[in-house]
C-alpha cells in the first residue's frame, strides 16, 4: 500500500481562491477558466469541495502572470513555465513557521484594536488574514475566540457596556456579509438557524450560518430570541430540511425543551432534523439529557462537521 503524500511547507494547500485572487491581482473567474481550460493552477479540494492553493502553486502564478505582462499569451506563459528550467527558477514564497502562530497573532490585534476603538484598524486585521488564512480558519480560530476574548474582558470589567456592543457589532456585521457571499447553495430545502427563546447572544449562531454557507447549504438565519410557535410556523412554511438552535445560558437551554409540542411531525418522523448547541451545554452537560433533539457537539467546528455529515445523509446524492 502507497503512503499518504506528505506535503512539504510550500507544497501545503493553505490558501482559499479567494486569497489567492488578491494576492496575485488575477480575477476568481479567470482563475476557474484557465484550470478549466489548461488543468492550471493546481488545487486541492477540501471535503466541501472548496480549492484550496500552495505557496509553490501562488508563485507559479506569479510567473505566468508576470510572462503574460510582457506580452506573452497565457498559453504559451504555461507552456514556458512547464520546462523544468523554469519551474527550477520560481522565487519561493516563506510560509509560516507555525501555522497556529498567525491566527493567534491576529487574534490578539483584532481584540487590542476593537478595545481602542479603532475601526479601521480593525478592518485591515480582517483585510490582511483573509490573504492569508481561509474564511474557515479566520472564524473558527481568529472571529470566534475574539467574541470570547469580549464577553470575557466586559465580564471582568476591563471593557465597558458601549465598547462590548461596538465590537460585537462589527465582528456581526463581517459576518453577516459573509454568510451573503458564499458559493452557490444546495438547490434543496433550507436550513433554519435561531437562537432559543431569550436569547440574545448569536455570535455562534452566525458563525455557523456562514461556515455551513461555505459548504453549499441554503441557509435562512432568524437571529436573537425566537419565540417557539412563530418559529414552527416559519419552519413549516418554508419546509425547512434543518432546524438548529443556540442557546448560551441554562435558561434559555431550558426553553427549548418545548419545541416537540409546536413541531410534532419533526419527532415523529425526524424531519425536519432538528439540533442545537451552545456553550451552556459543557458547563451542565447534563442538559443534554433533558432537551430533544441533536447535540451537535463540544466545538462550533464539531457543530458543522456533524451537521455536514447528517444533511449529506438526508440528501445522499449532494456532492
Amino acid at each position: 500500500m502507497s503512503q499518504p503524500h506528505e506535503f512539504t511547507s510550500d507544497e501545503e494547500p493553505l490558501f482559499n481562491i479567494g486569497a489567492v485572487s488578491r494576492m496575485t491581482q488575477i480575477p476568481e473567474t479567470t482563475l476557474r477558466v484557465w484550470e478549466r481550460r489548461y488543468d492550471f493552477p493546481k488545487s486541492t479540494r477540501t471535503s466541501g469541495g472548496h480549492r484550496l492553493f500552495s505557496h509553490q502553486e501562488i508563485a507559479r502564478l506569479e510567473w505566468v502572470k508576470q510572462r503574460m505582462d510582457e506580452g506573452m499569451q497565457i498559453s504559451q506563459a504555461i507552456r514556458a513555465l512547464q520546462q523544468p528550467r523554469h519551474e527550477a527558477i520560481l522565487p519561493a514564497r516563506t510560509p509560516p513557521t507555525n501555522r497556529g502562530v498567525l491566527p493567534n497573532t491576529f487574534r490578539h490585534r483584532l481584540f487590542e484594536l476593537l478595545r481602542r476603538h479603532d475601526i479601521n484598524g480593525a478592518n485591515q486585521v480582517l483585510e490582511e488574514a483573509l490573504i492569508l488564512l481561509s474564511i474557515e480558519i479566520l472564524i473558527l480560530e481568529i472571529v470566534g475566540p475574539t467574541f470570547y476574548d469580549i464577553g470575557e474582558a466586559w465580564s471582568e470589567g476591563k471593557i465597558d457596556i458601549a465598547t462590548e456592543h461596538f465590537a460585537t457589532h462589527f465582528l456581526r456585521q463581517h459576518l453577516i456579509l459573509w454568510m451573503r457571499i458564499g458559493p452557490p447553495a444546495y438547490q434543496v430545502n433550507p436550513v433554519v438557524l435561531a437562537c432559543a427563546p431569550g436569547e440574545l447572544h448569536e455570535g455562534s449562531l452566525l458563525m455557523l450560518a456562514v461556515l455551513l454557507r461555505r459548504l453549499r447549504w441554503p441557509v435562512l438565519y432568524l437571529g436573537q430570541t425566537m419565540p417557539l410557535a412563530d418559529l414552527a410556523s416559519f419552519v413549516e412554511d418554508v419546509k425547512a430540511m434543518a432546524l438548529v438552535f443556540v442557546a448560551m445560558s441554562e435558561e434559555t437551554a431550558r426553553a427549548l425543551t418545548d419545541w416537540p409540542y409546536w413541531l410534532p411531525k419533526a419527532t415523529e418522523t425526524n424531519y425536519p432534523l432538528v439540533g442545537y448547541g451552545g456553550r451552556i451545554f459543557l458547563e451542565k452537560p447534563e442538559l443534554v439529557s433533558q432537551v430533544p433533539g441533536i447535540f451537535l457537539g463540544r466545538s462550533l467546528q464539531d457543530g458543522v462537521e456533524t451537521l455536514d455529515q447528517l444533511l449529506h445523509e438526508f440528501k445522499p446524492l449532494i456532492r
